[in-house]
């Protein structure tokens, strides 16, 4: 459904029927915010969730 043919459905529609639409769309943009915002990280989430050698640092062996 383009833009031209959504604007004309509600266009032909009550004015009460108008108003609710408006909430609707209200509502789903308050919804879509909501579902965006970035949970705030915490320190030392990671932790224990990977090991490292203890040779970490060390240079590479070239065979």
């Amino acid at each position: 459904m383009t833009d031209i043919q959504l604007y004309s459905q509600i266009s032909s529609l009550p004015s009460d029927l108008e108003k609710q639409v408006s909430d609707f769309v209200s509502s789903l943009k308050k919804k879509s915010k909501a579902g965006k915002k970035l949970k705030e990280r915490q320190f030392g989430y990671a932790k224990d969730f990977f090991k490292m050698s203890h040779d970490f640092d060390e240079p590479l062996e070239f065979i």
